[in-house]
């Protein structure tokens, strides 16, 4: 049995060159570490022969972002690799293909995507993705089908669900996402002008309630085998491709939630685009494109959704007469909820995005996050309310910074 250590970039190499069919017994091999994420080690290797690279993932026995005084468990690797093997099944051209693992050593060796870009930074930069929506509605729309009672027997089901219970990582979104944002909190990190907003999130009973119902779900709910963290920065792609990564918080939970995650990172960028695009009638046409992705991505998942259901499902009251219209309602509303969530712990909670962050003008950055902020809390308040995609658009449009922003 391996020994746990982390690994070293030799490490990496000699690992790579013991699988078979990849790398030719006289490959160049060089290796650089390129993690800069928040929880693990990671390794691109490329060979100076050929145009052949590879990825290697390690897990590190405590968060990465803060040090050893944050422990994890190291299982969360074979988690990750197990769902991103069950991702690659259902679709295979959206999900990285996994090539050797080491689950002692909690290692995952896959595809590189270095032809791909992170979508954050395709954002960021006002890169269109014509084809995303589409892509990324195929994605949940089968993995979160496939994964659910609608489709494998109960008793299928529940061995699944076994398997993928994830409790340090899904500690870190109940803890960052559901709680955190609405209290006095060592890990939320915002600055000083934002306290009003900081204060009205501790203070907002409507608030609280919407919150505490969509934790809730998030706790108990156990309909698919989703993601667990699919936002912006775990999507590579390229105008024609895309590729899902990172499903290390994977777990079994509402459906919702990985919609949501989407949604809120595409509005994230929303609020940031008078940072980015120098004149208004730029920043007027990316908002108008990021909306209509949000609502396509809605769409385009809600369309193969419900045809996976009319043809694929086993469940024997799937048929019950509107019970796929309460079902994919449900989604939606949790979708928006989440989304809204999200929103608001990227803004005053320990880990924020580029999108936002980045922006050099102060006060363009504070107009981002006033912004970020007001669009979140109107999805979660009116979450229940809604009743189609174009609900949230209308959602974002009708959302108002607090009286504090800065014009």
């Amino acid at each position: 049995m391996s020994t746990y250590h982390p690994l070293t970039v030799q490490d990496a190499i000699s690992l790579v060159r013991g699988i078979p069919g990849h790398f030719t017994p006289d490959a160049q091999l060089e290796c650089k570490e390129i993690g800069d994420g928040n929880l693990n080690l990671v390794f691109h290797i490329t060979d100076r022969n050929s145009d052949k690279s590879i990825i290697v993932k390690q897990a590190l026995p405590y968060a990465k972002v803060v040090g050893e005084s944050w422990p994890l468990s190291l299982d969360r690797a074979r988690i990750e690799r197990e769902a991103l093997q069950v991702q690659y099944r259902l679709c295979p051209g959206l999900a990285p293909q996994v090539f050797s693992y080491d689950d002692d050593l909690a290692i995952t060796v896959m595809e590189d995507l270095s032809d791909h870009t992170i979508m954050r930074k395709g954002l960021i930069e006002g890169q269109a993705y014509p084809l995303f929506a589409r892509h990324i509605g195929e994605f949940t729309a089968r993995t979160l089908f496939y994964t659910s009672d609608l489709f494998l027997n109960p008793q299928e089901k529940k061995e699944q669900v076994r398997k993928f219970i994830n409790p340090d990582l899904c500690k870190i979104t109940e803890d960052l996402i559901f709680d955190d944002p609405y209290r006095f909190s060592d890990n939320n990190n915002y600055p000083d002008y934002l306290e009003d907003e900081a204060k009205e999130l501790r203070e907002n009973g409507k608030l609280h309630l919407e919150v505490a119902l969509l934790r809730e779900a998030f706790l108990t709910r156990t309909e698919a085998l989703v993601h667990g963290d699919l936002h912006t920065g775990s999507i590579f792609v390229t105008p024609e491709s895309t590729k899902v990564i990172d499903p290390e918080f994977a777990y079994y939970g509402p459906m919702g939630f990985d919609l949501g995650a989407i949604i809120g990172n595409l509005l994230l960028n929303y609020a940031s685009r008078p940072g980015w695009d120098a004149a208004e009638s730029e920043v007027l046409g990316n908002q108008e494109r990021l909306l209509r992705m949000v609502s396509d991505v809605w769409s385009e998942f809600e369309i193969r959704f419900r045809k996976l259901w009319d043809e694929d499902a086993r469940d024997p009251l799937a048929k019950a007469p509107g019970y796929q219209d309460a079902y994919v309602a449900k989604v939606l509303r949790d979708a928006c909820g989440f989304a809204g969530c999200k929103m608001i712990r990227r803004i005053v909670g320990l880990s924020h995005v580029a999108d936002i962050d980045t922006i050099a003008d102060v006060k363009l950055r504070e107009k981002a996050q006033r912004t970020a902020l007001a669009i979140g809390k109107q999805l979660v308040l009116f979450n229940r309310t809604i009743q189609s995609g174009e609900d949230i658009v209308r959602l974002v449009k009708e959302a108002e910074p607090l009286k504090g922003a800065v014009k």
